[in-house]
């Protein structure tokens, strides 16, 4: 069974998860909160192997919560809910651990697919969802003093000191990781077997020190792997 925990301030909301959730028999509502607190409290007690987060609550919001929760529980698993739409906390969840994402208006089907994939230990990164973190956390970047003028993408070379011990074809794949690509995708793009590109993935992990595929995108633009755009 996957044992999961529903965190929003909307009850509706939690209504409708615990519906499309309640009806698979490998899923099994451990519990629900309205706030980051309670949350909290619900992980300690309960001990869920899947959190699907929401961001924006009243007291204790969901990042906060979600760095808490994987502080003093690193095995469960953290989906942040959002819309998107106003949500400006989305790449700080990621990059306190979140294993990733998942739009108010994805149908049941995405919901029990996204709780399965979190539970089996992958990270959640729909390639259209990820574009849309990128551009925004690209377009919020703040400017450093004395910051060179942007350069193309095209053109851009990872400083050595970013790329550390990742070997060319695994920088050019953690590149297209970030650019919101799949697996397959990025098979395609490389001309390579989407088993050869799985085995990159799991050396970049392991050499960037990172759990799952969301934390190498995020380790990636902070590092500077990876050009920003904007």
């Amino acid at each position: 069974m996957i044992r999961v925990a529903l965190v929003d301030d909307q009850a509706m909301v939690r209504v409708g998860l615990r519906m499309i959730l309640d009806a698979e028999a490998d899923i099994e509502i451990v519990g629900e909160a309205a706030d980051g607190a309670d949350a909290v409290a619900l992980v300690r007690d309960n001990a869920p192997d899947v959190v699907l987060m929401d961001i924006r609550m009243p007291g204790v919001d969901g990042l906060a919560a979600t760095e808490q929760v994987l502080a003093a529980h690193p095995e469960t698993r953290v989906v942040i809910l959002t819309t998107f739409d106003d949500d400006e906390y989305v790449y700080e969840a990621l990059r306190v651990g979140a294993s990733g994402f998942l739009l108010k208006s994805a149908d049941g089907d995405t919901l029990v697919n996204a709780v399965r994939v979190v539970a089996a230990g992958e990270a959640l990164l729909a390639p259209e969802v990820t574009r849309r973190v990128i551009e925004r956390f690209s377009a919020h970047r703040p400017s450093e003093p004395g910051e060179a003028a942007p350069v193309d993408a095209a053109d851009y070379v990872p400083p050595p000191e970013a790329i550390g011990d990742l070997s060319e074809r695994e920088v050019e794949v953690l590149q297209l990781m970030a650019r919101g690509m799949s697996n397959q995708e990025i098979a395609q793009e490389l001309w390579v077997s989407s088993t050869t590109v799985k085995t990159h993935v799991s050396h970049i992990l392991t050499k960037l020190g990172v759990r799952d595929r969301v934390q190498a995108v995020v380790e990636a633009y902070d590092s500077g792997i990876v050009l920003p755009r904007g």
